[in-house]
Formats: C-alpha cells, sequence, structure tokens
C-alpha cells in the first residue's frame, strides 16, 4: 500500500528534496488554459509571471502545453471535442497559432524569448532524432529562452500519438534529464474521489508510490477539454519517478503556485521518486518507443532473462509475433503470456523467424550474415519487475 497523506501537515523533506534542482519541466492542461470564450489570458499571465520569476532564479523552465485543440474548439464555435481524427487536426491548426500569440505576449511583458517545438512520438522513438530533439533543447535553455512543446496534432495519427500531453511531459523529462516535473491542472491535486462530485473528498499531500489503490482514485476523475484526465497524469508521475524525478500535480489556477511549489511549501500532490531508478536509455526503450511484437520464449531463457542477467539469444525463442525492424521494441513474453520485459532488437522479425531456436554460431550460416550475438541485448532491455512490482507492461503503454 502506498503511505498516503491526506491531512494539513508539513510534508517532512519536501523543501529538502527540491533544493538545488535547477531544471523544471512545467505542463499546462486545457482545463486551465480555456475559458468559455477561448484561452484564458489571466491565467496565462499568471503561469508566465512565475516563470519569469524562476528564470531570474536561474532555473531552466520548459514548458509542456496543452490548449491547441481547445483553443481552436473555442474558434470554430465547437461545444465538445469531435472524435474525428482530421476535425482535431484542423482544430489544432486553427488553435495553435492563438496559443503561442498569448504566450508570445505574455512572456514579452517579462523581455523573455519563447520557443515553439512541435512534435510526434515518432520524432522521439528513433534515437538519433530523440538526440537532435534534445540538443535543439539543451540550446534553447543555453540562450535562456523558454521552450514551449506540445504534440504536434495537426499532422499526428494513431501510429504515432502520445496519447495525451502528460505522456509527452514524462518524455520530455526524462529527454531534458529535468530534476522535476510539475502538472498544473483545475484541481489541487490528486483526491481520494471526485471532488467536484464529493464533498468529503480528500486531498493527498503525499505519495510515496502509485499503486492499485493510488490509481482507482485516479481514474474516478475525468477531464473536460483534455483526453487523459486524472489518471494519465498520475501515470506520467508514475513513469517519471522511475527516473528518480518526483512530480508535483497543483491547481494551475491559483496565483504564484509555481514559486510555491519550489519554495517546498504543502502545495498539491507530490509524489516520491523512486529509490532505485531507471538509467535515461533504458527509461527511453521503456516508454518513449513503441513495441512493434512480441518474442516468446522457453523457460531456459526466461530463466537467464529474470534470475541471471543475460541477454536474450536466438535458441531460447520459441515464436515471434508481429512484423518489426531491427532497433524496435518488442515484448518479451513467457511461454505462458507473461510479460517478461521490453527490449530493442538486433534483427528483422522476419530473419528472427529464421533463426529462432538456433545457436549464435549458426546464425551466419542460416542468414549469409549475422549482426550480433544477441536478439536482444541486456543492456538494451528493461524487466517487468524493474518498473514496478506485480504490474505487467502493458498498463505502460501510453
Amino acid at each position: 500500500m502506498s503511505e498516503l497523506q491526506t491531512g494539513p501537515m508539513k510534508t517532512p523533506g519536501r523543501e529538502a528534496l527540491l533544493k538545488g534542482i535547477r531544471r523544471i519541466v512545467v505542463k499546462v492542461g486545457s482545463g486551465v488554459l480555456t475559458a468559455a470564450d477561448g484561452l484564458n489570458r489571466t491565467v496565462i499571465e499568471s503561469i508566465t509571471d512565475d516563470i519569469a520569476d524562476l528564470r531570474r532564479s536561474k532555473l531552466e523552465i520548459i514548458l509542456v502545453s496543452s490548449g491547441a485543440i481547445a483553443s481552436g474548439l473555442r474558434k470554430v464555435g465547437l461545444k465538445r471535442r469531435p472524435k474525428s481524427v482530421s476535425q482535431q487536426q484542423a482544430l489544432a491548426a486553427v488553435g495553435q497559432s492563438s496559443l503561442m500569440r498569448a504566450y508570445e505576449e505574455a512572456f514579452g511583458r517579462h523581455r523573455q524569448k519563447v520557443a515553439q517545438i512541435l512534435v510526434t512520438r515518432d520524432d522521439l522513438t528513433h534515437r538519433r532524432r530523440y538526440l537532435n530533439a534534445r540538443n535543439t533543447l539543451l540550446t534553447l535553455l543555453s540562450w535562456k529562452i523558454v521552450p514551449i512543446i506540445n504534440e504536434n496534432d495537426t499532422v499526428v495519427v494513431d501510429e504515432i500519438k502520445f496519447g495525451d500531453n502528460d505522456n509527452l511531459s514524462a518524455m520530455i523529462t526524462c529527454l531534458s534529464e529535468a530534476g522535476l516535473l510539475v502538472n498544473l491542472t483545475n484541481l489541487d491535486g490528486l483526491f481520494d474521489k471526485d471532488p467536484r462530485v464529493h464533498q468529503d473528498a480528500r486531498l493527498i499531500h503525499t505519495i510515496d508510490k502509485v499503486d492499485r489503490r493510488v490509481s482507482g482514485y485516479a481514474s474516478t476523475i475525468p477531464g473536460f477539454l483534455g483526453k487523459g484526465g486524472m489518471a494519465s497524469k498520475v501515470k506520467a508521475a508514475q513513469k517519471v519517478a522511475l527516473l528518480g524525478v518526483p512530480t508535483v500535480i497543483a491547481n494551475g489556477f491559483k496565483p504564484g503556485v509555481l514559486k510555491r511549489v519550489l519554495k517546498g511549501d504543502e502545495e498539491g500532490t507530490l509524489f516520491m521518486p523512486r529509490p532505485v531508478s531507471l538509467c535515461h536509455r533504458k527509461h527511453w526503450i521503456a516508454f518513449t518507443k513503441s513495441p512493434r511484437g512480441q518474442i516468446v520464449v522457453d523457460k531456459g531463457a526466461e530463466t537467464a532473462l529474470l534470475e541471471n542477467g543475460k541477454s536474450l539469444l536466438p535458441s531460447g525463442i520459441k515464436e515471434v509475433v508481429g512484423r518489426f525492424s531491427l532497433g524496435d521494441a518488442v515484448l518479451i513474453v513467457s511461454e505462458e503470456g507473461e510479460d517478461l520485459a521490453v527490449g530493442m532488437v538486433n534483427y528483422h522479425s522476419g530473419d528472427l523467424k529464421k533463426i529462432m531456436g538456433a545457436k549464435t554460431s549458426g546464425i551466419e550460416a542460416i542468414l549469409g550474415f549475422k549482426h550480433e550475438d544477441e536478439v536482444v541485448h541486456r543492456d538494451n532491455l528493461v524487466l517487468a519487475r524493474q518498473l514496478d512490482e506485480g504490474d505487467d507492461l502493458c498498463q505502460w503503454r501510453g
């Protein structure tokens, strides 16, 4: 069970935990940024005021901002988000320019420059493009420019979408090696039930570890304009915790909320980092690359992977499911269908079907070439138990 703190008492060590953090990812949701008649300029100015003050304190801020589709929704005159992908793309095209104009004007009051970055998951799935995006981001920060990142909804399709900007904010936290994720929403944090419906709902101030009970709380609090609701915010915090990075979910409508969070005040819900973290490369493999298929392994390979920390060799493979290419991520499952790991493969699925069950010494004779002895090297392998005890890999997708 998670350690939950629901009272008004001071969180031990919150100030110490956040002290010394120099780079922060701030995600702002559609429910915070939009009003009945379009963008909520008052809230945008309040958030930019906080960011400008923090920048003067030598902090580096990366802003992940929703709001393009919601802004387009208001401009076009629709009352609810359409289900059609093409209509959502059109709304994003209408709304993105207004969103960036609002940020430029708000930051301009502080003589602070901003840069727009639109990405798709495909941009971050390929390692070279991922590193290029990272270099661009770090260059902007070195120039003291605030990057404003959004999913490129105008061109995104189902195969490459992040799912929501909460998930994107977790990826950006990994990419930028930030020390804190702050997720600004239209609630004071995570409650044990929806406070908009239940007057006795209690705010949870600190979460040591996300378990099924916490996930259950989040699933009862839906979003309106956004896609994810509270569940996607908790899932993002859970992923970021595996980097050894804390997350705070707080109310973006409150003036000065970012500054209070950074001071260590009892603001919002703090998700503690996990004591043993994944390296950034393995985190990227587990959460940014989308699995393209499955490899079913025998008992011997299962033991070698789970108990002995070995790489996956072709001799232990029983079945190859799906079509994938060299460098893609795949799920590795047991003969009983249990998720064991996710890893980056060294062979195409077609070639792998030819060499499965063979010894490494026979690869070249079968294929006429050999990339590596290992189908998945242990350095490119993330075990399910490294993510969370008792969880399957499928719940981490999206």
